[in-house]
């Protein structure tokens, strides 16, 4: 897919920036509001896309090879959106039960993530605007990123799919710190589900489908709760 060293430096990205935001975002709320840390994370995102980009282009792979092309015809798209609609029904019921056994729907828990999460959930129509911008960001960026580009580039590194699967799974939830301990072993999971379903699928779309309206749903949702929470 690209030279390891390249590979070594993505990672560094991930992990590196989000240890260093871990603690921070509510701050940077209180301070400046949420609009700057959605528009920084999509201009990060894609910054991070364009550098894989570039690893891809030194090994002659294009993003097509990766995504898996565009539909043919419009009963491929519609088989993609209902594949991806339907996983993210049952991934999203999956990590609900899951969450409610780590103890997530206690009160401490809740409180912890009124004060780490949903602070950052959008408030008001502009933000719920661009926060869809941002799970579209979310779902294109990081499928090609995680279960695109780094699932496939550990595969071939340790010479096994199931391994390379695991491990960018493990990347994608160690890149999600500021969520706390217990919400990365769920993202974890989410990106074991991901990778499991682009190697049934052979290609990204669905996954990203999935992943965006994950995105997009659970954040509009959580906003309005947190709303009503106050």
């Amino acid at each position: 897919m690209a030279p390891v060293w390249h590979t070594v430096l993505l990672v560094a990205a991930f992990l590196g920036v989000s240890y260093l935001s871990a603690g921070t975002q509510a701050d940077v709320v209180a301070k400046h509001g949420r609009v700057p840390i959605y528009v920084s994370t999509m201009v990060w995102e894609w910054l991070l896309l364009l550098y894989a980009w570039w690893g891809m282009r030194l090994r002659k792979v294009s993003l097509g090879q990766i995504t898996g092309g565009r539909w043919d015809t419009v009963e491929d798209a519609l088989i993609d959106v209902a594949i991806g609609v339907g996983f993210w029904l049952l991934i999203a019921l999956v990590l609900a039960a899951l969450g409610y056994a780590l103890g997530l729907t206690g009160a401490k828990q809740v409180q912890q993530a009124k004060e780490s999460i949903l602070v950052l959930l959008p408030q008001g129509r502009f933000e719920m605007l661009l926060w869809i911008g941002l799970s579209i960001t979310a779902g294109f960026c990081e499928e090609l990123l995680f279960r695109g580009y780094l699932m496939a580039q550990c595969a071939a590194v340790t010479r096994n799919l199931g391994l390379g699967l695991v491990l960018q799974a493990l990347i994608f939830g160690g890149s999600h710190a500021y969520e706390g301990w217990q919400r990365m072993i769920l993202i974890t999971v989410e990106g074991v589900a991901l990778g499991g379903l682009v190697v049934l699928r052979k290609n990204l779309r669905s996954a990203m489908i999935a992943h965006g309206m994950q995105d997009a749903v659970a954040g509009l949702l959580g906003g309005l709760a947190s709303k009503a929470l106050k």
